[in-house]
């Protein structure tokens, strides 16, 4: 390894020993940091787990295909969520929900990478595409609403696709404000009704898991007052929404 290879693993070590809260302890599964007693899953998060665990092997395929065909490529469908991101050289970015990694794809390769999500097999998924694009990331095995990093350390932090359905949003959304440095733009972005019935449920793999359409709706009710900056835009030809807002300085 060369040192420029070298150097990079320093920093990754040192950026993982800092960044987790020191009471927390975690299992090291093929390089993931797992969080997650699974015999302690409950509920939608449960549901959920199972439901991506069974779907991750095939799920970019399916994936590529849905946004070739309804927006002409994936880049495409990400633009209008991911050009609310700004990230600079060396910014510490979370993505909670990071799924199979895809955002990262499109995103600024000199910044430092953390992507967490409930579903191991999706992360597993995601270890082998992040090292076929080249692209730096520590990938967590933890819950939305229990986040395992220090208080105000990451300079952007977003979610994409998982909200709707999480066990409790409001304490995902106050964990990602929590973690994210004062004066960070925050984005939540999920599916909305019309994609949860026009499509996840004509999908053989998923329609049993989204009965309740009601759940896809734009969480702005759950924000606290404190935030700044407050807005929501459906986008994605109705299919998806996005939100944003701002951490404000002194908040705590």
């Amino acid at each position: 390894m060369d040192l420029c290879g070298r150097d990079h693993g320093v920093l990754i070590f040192f950026f993982v020993k800092t960044m987790f809260l020191k009471d927390r302890k975690y299992n090291l599964i093929k390089g993931i940091y797992s969080f997650i007693d699974e015999n302690t899953l409950a509920g939608d998060n449960l549901k959920y787990k199972k439901i991506y665990d069974r779907i991750s092997w095939a799920y970019n395929l399916s994936q590529r295909f849905f946004f070739r065909i309804k927006f002409g490529g994936e880049k495409k469908f990400r633009e209008p969520f991911l050009s609310e991101l700004t990230i600079r050289d060396n910014d510490k970015v979370l993505e909670v929900s990071t799924g199979t990694g895809n955002n990262f794809r499109f995103l600024n390769k000199k910044a430092v990478y953390t992507g967490v999500d409930i579903s191991m097999k999706m992360l597993l998924q995601a270890k082998k595409h992040l090292k076929r694009w080249k692209v730096k990331a520590t990938l967590v095995h933890c819950e939305g609403e229990n986040l395992p990093f220090e208080d105000n350390y990451f300079d952007v932090v977003f979610h994409c696709g998982g909200i709707n359905y999480f066990n409790d949003k409001q304490k995902a959304i106050l964990e990602m404000i929590r973690v994210a440095k004062q004066e960070t733009k925050l984005l939540i972005v999920d599916e909305t009704d019309k994609l949860v019935r026009e499509n996840y449920r004509k999908n053989p793999f998923l329609k049993g898991g989204f009965s309740d359409a009601d759940k896809a709706s734009v969480p702005v009710n759950l924000i606290p007052k404190e935030m700044t900056g407050i807005r929501s835009e459906i986008i994605c030809k109705g299919m998806m929404y996005k939100l944003t807002f701002i951490k404000p300085k002194q908040y705590e």
